[in-house]
């Protein structure tokens, strides 16, 4: 019995996974690691603390599997994305802690790159808005505030990279420095047209091509493992950024085809296909990825638009209202009413994400009555997430001219039942469950399984996705426009409040 690794490399944990060829997971190894906030708006990692919890949940699994390293065939990599390091390629020490992906430190510099008129060239290049939340600006920050970088830079001994190269690099002992297009593409500093790392952006971000990993698809066999590690040399095959990664698990291979994951906040990825979509209603552009087998073209690219408040929104109603004791029993209270009693949550605690994007809006309860109760506010904010996703999604449909038919779903409040049929009825198309909730780790295991012939084909993938539940609108289309023209006006209210 052979078996796929796959690395989930999480912005709070290491976890390992161990499918089979059924696609199943068979053993699970996890590990939290710090998190640090050393100033306001600032966010850091230990690199080096990354590794050693990844190594360690890599070798726990083969333990809990009862297998040895001989019965691994490949091994695929999927991460947190934008999160940069910088390391010494003669010690493989970072020279300072990694900047995550949620740190605002360089915003004042894009703010300033914005002023001087350069967000639409970067914007037509990467498919990127010009946000602080990519690597570019975080490259460019630790090159010019670690004593002594941009020198090590100009002899040729730093290394940048995402945590998949990071990852990469100690898995093989500093002998591979590479990245895929996924990855890639999230950085401000690839074209998505040339499919290249573009010398005009690293210019303009002031950061030398040097220190860049070498591009390499997001299947294939790239490198392998050091012996000593697992007690063999396995092949690393697969490598994908954690949303593109759970997009291929959900085997959404076709042009139209989206996936929706419901954390904390809210990623979906629609499949443009072969065509890189120029957003007009400022979602992202990005590579879903790149490799043999996969599809009729080598390179997929993905449209993709994120809700900030999602599963956050019922934290809130737990922790800052205190009407209920636990994130479950939202759908329960919920459910006690038939309706919202024409009552609106618009969650913008943080600002509005896509397609908005206003960061001076501000959260808003409106529509209240003496005949409100906790349950109509609980039902509100079921309905707030499930608008907010159908926002985004005919933002999808308008940019990309593609017919959604179904959007597949998964993420912890995807279980959410009433959540699911309200997401439904607000778009209008079926809503699909996965039956398998480990769609992350399994894209990045598909990768690698289809680069070493493990998995024959993207049909033989694809045969193996099921569906635990399908949720079919049950409003009408007049019902369902009078409620999405009712939640704008809502959003209208929450916007430009916030004065600072």
């Amino acid at each position: 019995m052979t078996y796929i690794l796959a690395l989930d490399q999480g912005t709070t944990s290491s976890r390992a996974v161990l499918f089979n060829h059924d696609g199943l997971p068979v053993a699970t190894a996890q590990q939290e690691f710090t998190q640090h906030f050393p100033k306001p708006g600032w966010v850091e990692h230990d690199a080096l603390e990354i590794w050693q919890t990844q190594k360690k949940v890599m070798q726990e699994v083969l333990q809990v599997a009862g297998i040895t390293a001989h019965q691994i065939k490949a091994m695929g990599i999927t991460n947190q994305r934008e999160t940069t390091v910088l390391w010494d390629r003669r010690t493989g020490q970072p020279i300072a802690p990694a900047i995550v992906w949620q740190d605002r430190r360089t915003a004042a510099l894009c703010d300033q790159l914005k002023l001087q008129g350069h967000g639409l060239e970067i914007q037509k290049k990467t498919g990127l808005v010009l946000d602080a939340y990519f690597s570019a600006t975080k490259i460019a920050w630790l090159l010019d505030h670690t004593p002594g970088a941009r020198r090590l830079a100009a002899q040729g001994h730093l290394a940048f990279g995402t945590i998949d190269t990071w990852l990469v690099w100690q898995l093989t002992g500093g002998r591979v420095h590479a990245t895929d297009p996924s990855n890639a593409s999230r950085t401000l500093l690839f074209n998505l047209h040339t499919q290249t790392w573009d010398d005009a952006l690293l210019k303009r971000f002031n950061i030398p091509v040097n220190v860049l990993p070498k591009l390499v698809p997001s299947s294939g066999v790239l490198a392998t493992t050091t012996p000593d590690l697992l007690g063999v040399a396995v092949p690393i095959a697969g490598l994908a950024g954690d949303q593109q990664a759970a997009t291929f698990g959900q085997a959404c291979f076709a042009p139209g085809m989206a996936k929706n994951t419901y954390g904390t906040g809210c990623f979906m990825l629609m499949n443009t296909g072969a065509v890189a979509v120029q957003s007009r209603n400022q979602l992202l552009t990005t590579v879903a990825w790149q490799g043999p087998q996969v599809a009729a073209f080598p390179t997929a690219y993905a449209l993709e638009g994120s809700v900030f408040m999602a599963g956050a929104t019922v934290q809130w109603l737990r922790d800052g209202l205190q009407i209920i004791q636990k994130a479950s029993d939202v759908e329960a209270l919920a459910a006690s009413v038939t309706n919202s009693g024409d009552v609106y949550l618009v969650p913008a605690f943080a600002g509005l994400g896509a397609p908005d994007w206003d960061g001076h809006a501000r959260g808003t309860l409106i529509g209240m009555t003496r005949g409100t109760t906790r349950a109509h506010i609980a039902r509100a904010a079921l309905e707030a997430i499930a608008w907010q996703v159908a926002d985004v999604f005919q933002a999808m449909s308008k940019d990309s001219g593609l017919p959604l038919t179904e959007l597949r779903v998964d993420g912890g409040a995807s279980q959410n039942n009433l959540l699911m049929q309200m997401q439904a009825d607000a778009l209008g198309v079926a809503v699909v469950r996965s039956r398998l909730t480990e769609t992350t780790a399994l894209g990045a295991a598909y990768l690698a399984g289809l680069a070493t012939g493990f998995w024959k084909n993207a049909e033989e993938i694809a045969s193996q996705w099921a569906q635990d539940r399908r949720f079919e609108p049950q409003v009408s289309a007049v019902a369902r426009q009078k409620g999405f023209a009712r939640w704008r006006q809502a959003v209208d209210r929450s916007r430009a409040w916030a004065q600072e």
